[in-house]
């Protein structure tokens, strides 16, 4: 087995900066830092060293928000809606959302896919899967309530007609292409039946 010689080896990019170094005996090679005399040459580099040229100073408080952290661990949140954790975790954290808690048949779905762990692909699949039934539930509540959704505006189809005609007029031949052949199949298989 060869000796390591002591070797310090330098690597220079456009401008000098970028230097890579090899400590003797180490076999790794550790990044220089380079000094403020070798950034200068980069347009707005060290703008934080000066507090004058900083470009939030006017938003900076004094003395700074969140100076008051309390010692030790947050309070636990109570729970007042249904929580969905996944197995891995051995607990709730302490702060969690509550605006929408898993209800209707996306609830359901929901509740399914968190009964697997996240390396499974069932539970992305599933959770897919609620949030677009969960879109028809609102529609249906909406309607529900009395109001009449916009869903022309709420899913793009005006802005792509403006802006990609063509993409929308391919994606509304594929819709009718499949909702026809579901139609056919569905009326193929009752006219099977009323023969048979």
């Amino acid at each position: 087995m060869e000796a390591r010689t002591d070797v310090t080896e330098h690597k220079h990019h456009h401008h000098g900066h970028d230097h890579i170094q090899q400590h003797p005996g180490q076999g790794q090679l550790a990044p220089h830092r380079p000094t403020r005399q070798e950034l200068q040459h980069i347009n707005g580099w060290g703008a934080d060293l000066d507090r004058k040229d900083r470009p939030a100073v006017p938003m900076e408080r004094t003395p700074p928000r969140f100076i008051h952290q309390p010692e030790g661990e947050l309070p636990q949140q109570p729970e007042r809606v249904e929580v969905l954790v996944s197995p891995e975790r051995p607990g709730i954290t302490q702060l969690f959302g509550t605006a929408q808690p898993p209800s209707g048949l996306s609830g359901m779905i929901r509740r399914l896919a968190f009964k697997s762990t996240e390396n499974d692909l069932r539970h992305w699949l599933l959770l897919l899967l609620a949030d677009r039934v969960n879109v028809v539930e609102g529609i249906a509540d909406d309607l529900a309530h009395g109001h009449i959704p916009n869903i022309l505006g709420e899913m793009g189809i005006k802005a792509e007609l403006k802006h990609n005609p063509a993409g929308l007029a391919k994606k509304a031949l594929i819709t009718t292409a499949v909702v026809g052949a579901a139609w056919y199949l569905l009326k193929r298989r009752d006219e099977d039946r009323y023969y048979r």
